[in-house]
């Protein structure tokens, strides 16, 4: 039972594109969007650019160099101690939601969130891909975490706001320059946001709703937003205190600097760039470089990124992979985390591979330290160092297209990454004895070679189209590397004779042929991955197909998988046959019709190969009904779950018609009885004999309702699949009024019945004493559950901070009758008082889910005419 929706046959041709522009921006949403955000980064390089144009490359270097270890030292307590702070907005945000947690998982997965998401910054590797895997191995449901993450967002999102503007109160003057507002105005705007933000603290003081025109905010009290305002304002003044011991003594004081910080940080966010990368350097250094040397503050701003965004990052993998080692794993108290690290590390990994390439470009694009170039022209011939160099900056940009691999947990991408890493390695040593450069790429291969288990998915490597992000960071590296290139050199002047020179000191040369080479490289990749695949049409399961998938169906327990005998819909097998996927194809849509059907051991591998292949043909893999049993998987695949309402499953052990709360059910039987109706249970044997009955009940049901037959997720009404299972009957003096086709496994652990059709002429709650009477007849037989199947939209959270895609369900829900009963659904069985179980949509964010939903509903409903049509 699902939404109404649905198919005989799977469509080859698309619904016609609507014209206009606001169809091509949804549809190029993300292009639009990273297209955006490199004009941004560009925009601010320039400004950064000509912010240190009496800056030499040698000065940031020895500034670099004369940081004290006692003043780095001091600088990674405070960065320990802002991470200690972050971590008390995911505990804030589970104590909201009422959800506990032990505090080690919660304060790893949220540490985690924050190493990636401040380092890499950008969607596929963000602080919520890191939580939704984290937590859904930890027991939390989608909408909780959906829940967490709203509350982590708002949360710093206000506390931000609030910490900013008590700052421009303090320091408008330094920022006035940089924004070209006038100081005044930058203090009213920061008055008037702070006197909004406490009306509407004061409006929610006991958690109510506040209105404001046609939008409703569900705001915490004022006791949550209080404490999480301190958590905000503790790890901002500790993460501005990693970069002021950082800046030479005395060039400002510490509230100012808390002040241009915060502000700083508040632009990097809006800008959304990742990790505010140019964004945040270009505002400290145009509000500092008058009151200090504009180098100095260059080495602190350089230093500060290591510190603070790749220090917490090697940590993380530290203790990640630590607890990979076996002696470590076999402990009580470390289980737990090992089952929430396991599915963080390739997500962490992957993070540490794009900072490895940045650092791989970017060495290629700069100067070797005078003394290295020495000794490696006594020891090694140019044409080698050249070529090492020049190699290392390729591989540079390898790893990041390897990182995509890593994050998907493919073995191909694991190899790729070891292979890469060793050769980098070596590379480093020849190029420029660059010994830190190469202790990262050890920390790397080491962090691969430990965690090796987990990355078992085999695909090719080479048929992974980049999606946007990651091509948007290859223009971030690209980009980033051009405005290095162009501050170390920016006193040496162009000529066309730099492409042909080869000496020891022609590190020029060098650095711009890398840049070269990794741009045509960055190029190349972009176009490969741009140049998507066209969509193919899925192949109808053959009849050979259809025997062993059937076969499957009997050996396993759930009765829906018998719908795969319809024959509308392409089957998938794992690779060792025991379990398989049956899906539909509409428009760049796969839909897979519920979880895996087989052992749930072989449904990992069978999830991943959907996945895989839809993407090869250029779609979006999309799971449709599935339980929480699969959740962990598919978030490690990196979907994501949302509701689509409940499914109502009966006990029929303690099924039975007496007692008060069956009072009305028990009144409905015998009213049947009265009534003349007699129930029996034709097996698949006797069906044909009476399917010319059936199929005149059928078309007098379907022209009463003015409906058509659906399909995919609802069989319809095909004489091959009504004769495969059994079919409950109703008869009235003699005539049959009414029937269902019931389906069962061998197992007899759930029955269901799929068509429900009855001729207008049966007695009034013919259907209710069908239900019982099927009910008592399946207990009799040794059934243990009865599927009655989900009712749409039902169950969608309507809790503060639910995610949006609940709220809109759930007004659909209270307010969408004329368009499909969803109440009624629910109200009929809940007659049966199931337990009722939640069941999901899973796909990739962003608009994925309402597109999959919208083909998904086309799939069943026969397109859009047969949506219209019922």
């Amino acid at each position: 039972m699902t939404a109404p929706s649905s198919l005989h046959e799977i469509e080859a041709q698309d619904e016609p594109a609507e014209g206009g522009w606001r169809p091509f921006l949804r549809r190029h949403q993300r292009y639009l969007s990273a297209i955006g955000t490199l004009a941004m980064i560009a925009l601010f390089g320039v400004a950064i650019f000509h912010l240190t144009a009496e800056v030499k490359y040698e000065d940031v270097v020895a500034a670099l160099a004369g940081t004290s270890w006692t003043t780095v030292a001091t600088a990674v307590l405070f960065t320990g101690l802002s991470f200690l702070a972050l971590t008390f907005y995911d505990v804030g945000a589970l104590d909201y939601i009422k959800r506990k947690l032990p505090y080690a998982d919660v304060a790893l997965t949220a540490a985690c969130a924050y190493a990636v998401g401040n380092t890499a910054g950008f969607g596929p590797l963000s602080g919520g891909a890191i939580r939704y895997r984290s937590y859904s191995r930890l027991g939390l449901e989608p909408d909780d975490i959906g829940r967490v993450i709203a509350f982590v967002t708002l949360a710093f999102g206000l506390g931000l706001a609030a910490v900013a503007c008590l700052s421009l109160l303090a320091v408008a003057e330094y920022v006035a320059p940089l924004t070209g507002i006038d100081p005044f105005w930058l203090r009213a705007i920061a008055v008037l946001v702070l006197a909004a933000m406490l009306a509407v603290m004061i409006a929610a003081r006991s958690g109510h709703e506040v209105s404001i025109g046609r939008f409703t905010l569900r705001l915490p009290d004022t006791r949550t937003l209080s404490r999480q305002f301190l958590v905000t304002a503790l790890d901002l003044a500790a993460s501005a205190t990693v970069l002021y011991v950082l800046l030479p003594a005395g060039t400002i004081g510490w509230p100012a600097f808390l002040a241009i910080y915060t502000v700083a940080v508040g632009l990097g966010v809006l800008s959304h760039v990742p990790a505010g990368l140019g964004v945040f350097e270009t505002v400290i250094v145009a509000t500092l470089g008058r009151a200090a040397d504009v180098d100095a503050v260059l080495g602190a701003l350089v230093l500060y990124r290591v510190i603070y965004h790749v220090l917490p990052l090697l940590i993380a993998i530290v203790v990640i992979v630590g607890m990979e080692v076996r002696q470590f794993a076999g402990h009580p108290a470390a289980s737990s985390l090992r089952r929430a690290g396991g599915r963080m590390t390739p997500l962490l990994l992957a993070t540490l591979a794009l900072v490895l390439a940045l650092m791989l470009v970017l060495s290629g694009v700069t100067p070797t330290p005078d003394e290295n170039l020495a000794f490696l022209a006594n020891h090694v011939s140019l044409p080698i160092v050249e070529g090492a160099h020049f190699l290392a900056s390729l591989l540079g940009l390898a790893l990041v297209i390897v990182a995509r691999g890593l994050a998907l947990r493919l073995d191909g991408a694991w190899w790729a990454s070891v292979v890469i890493a060793l050769a980098a390695l070596l590379l480093s040593l020849v190029k420029a004895m660059a010994l830190v450069e190469a202790g990262m790429l050890a920390f790397f291969l080491v962090g691969l070679l430990a965690s090796r288990r987990l990355f078992v998915r085999p695909a090719s490597l080479f048929g992974q189209a980049l999606t946007p992000p990651w091509l948007m960071a290859l223009g971030v590296i690209c980009f980033g590397a051009l405005v290095v290139l162009l501050f170390v050199y920016r006193d040496v002047e162009y000529s066309h004779e730099l492409w042909w020179q080869f000496e020891f000191s022609a590190e020029a040369p060098r650095g711009l042929r890398a840049l070269f080479g990794v741009t045509i490289g960055a190029t190349a990749v972009a176009i490969w991955s741009l140049m998507r695949p066209a969509t193919t049409a899925v192949a109808p399961a053959s009849e050979e197909d259809m025997e062993r998938a059937i076969a499957i169906v009997a050996a396993q327990d759930m009765s829906d998988a018998n719908l795969v005998r319809m024959g509308d819909k392409s089957i998938m097998f794992a690779a060792d046959g025991r379990a398989f996927i049956m899906y539909g194809r509409r428009a760049r849509s796969w839909i897979a019709l519920f979880d895996p059907v087989g052992p749930v051991d072989a449904w990992p591998d069978l999830i991943w190969q959907f996945i895989e292949t839809a993407r090869s043909n250029g779609c979006r893999a999309v799971f449709y009904q599935v339980s929480p049993r699969g959740l962990a998987y598919y978030a490690d695949a990196g979907l994501r779950a949302f509701r689509l309402g409940e499914l109502a499953d009966v006990d029929l052990e303690r099924f039975e018609l007496k007692g008060g709360k069956w009072a009305n059910l028990r009144q409905q039987v015998s009213r049947g009885l009265r009534d003349g109706l007699e129930f029996s249970v034709v097996e698949p044997a006797d069906v044909p004999a009476i399917l010319p009955e059936l199929a005149a009940i059928s078309g007098a049901w379907l022209a009463h309702h003015s409906a058509r037959e659906k399909g995919f997720s609802l069989g319809a009404f095909d004489p091959d699949y009504i004769v495969t299972q059994p079919v409950a009957i109703l008869r009235c003096d003699g005539r049959i009024v009414a029937f269902a086709n019931v389906l069962v496994t061998g197992t007899k652990e759930e029955g269901s019945i799929d068509l429900m059709r009855f001729s207008p002429e049966a007695p009034r709650g013919a259907m209710d004493f069908l239900f019982a009477q099927l009910m008592e007849y399946l207990k009799a037989q040794g059934y243990r559950r009865f599927n009655l199947g989900m009712a749409p939209l039902s169950g969608m959270s309507s809790r503060r901070l639910a995610p949006v895609w609940d709220r809109a369900g759930r007004t659909f829900y209270e307010h969408g009758e004329r368009y499909y009963n969803f109440k009624g659904l629910r109200a009929f069985k809940s007659k049966f008082h199931p337990h009722w179980q939640p069941r999901y949509l899973v796909a990739s964010g962003g608009l994925n889910p309402i597109l999959a939903l919208m083909d998904a509903t086309f799939l069943i409903g026969g397109g859009l005419k047969g949506v219209i049509r019922k």
